[in-house]
């Protein structure tokens, strides 16, 4: 496809996914996301995708360390409701990458529900940060808080984005807003995408 040039830089995330093997989909279970994942199941490439992408590969990254995460061991904390702003965008990338399902995801096989995904991601979790990961073998779990402030966007955008949204725009303006929103999303991909300023990470100890 078409994506800009810095999609192929972005950092990928790698996961172990034992549902994979059972089923055959894949010998070694071993599943690789990147960035243009997120943005083929959101359909676009915006603050919210590249925020939700990073916050779940730092809390992986926090609560495996070295070790490949498992997909399917890790339950998702969103803080607000479902149909609220972009909370849905955040737990269809969180739901990609982790496989963490709400009751509509896969229910498991065998009367233990082995491999199960349904019910892993929670919406209105009592928490103040916007998202949180817990693992399902130890309750280890990492609280995580985006802050979008750290990139901002360029000043031709308070006039470019108006006239944009309400149609208003021509061609060449309509190029430089697309090509100015996703400078944003490259520097925060790219630039910042272990910037700790960025995504706020924290232990989350009434996770267990």
């Amino acid at each position: 496809m078409d994506f800009p040039d810095f999609f192929s830089r972005v950092p990928t995330i790698t996961l172990h996914d034992p549902l994979a093997v059972f089923l055959g989909a894949s010998k070694t279970g071993v599943m690789n996301y990147c960035y243009a994942d997120a943005v083929k199941l959101a359909g676009h490439s915006c603050p919210t995708v590249a925020g939700a992408y990073l916050m779940v590969r730092r809390g992986l990254q926090h609560l495996y360390g070295n070790d490949m995460p498992t997909r399917g061991g890790v339950e998702v904390y969103l803080r607000d409701p479902r149909d609220q702003g972009t909370t849905g965008v955040i737990a269809a990338v969180a739901t990609l990458i982790t496989g963490a399902a709400p009751e509509t995801g896969f229910g498991g096989i065998g009367v233990h529900r082995r491999f199960g995904r349904r019910g892993l991601l929670h919406f209105d979790a009592p928490i103040d940060e916007l998202m949180a990961l817990r693992r399902r073998d130890n309750g280890r779990g990492v609280i995580l808080d985006l802050d979008t402030s750290v990139v901002p966007a360029a000043r031709e955008m308070q006039v470019l984005l108006p006239r944009a949204v309400a149609e208003q725009a021509n061609e060449d303006e309509l190029d430089r807003f697309a090509a100015l929103w996703q400078a944003r999303v490259e520097q925060m991909v790219i630039r910042h995408a272990d910037d700790p300023a960025l995504v706020h990470v924290a232990e989350w100890r009434a996770a267990a």
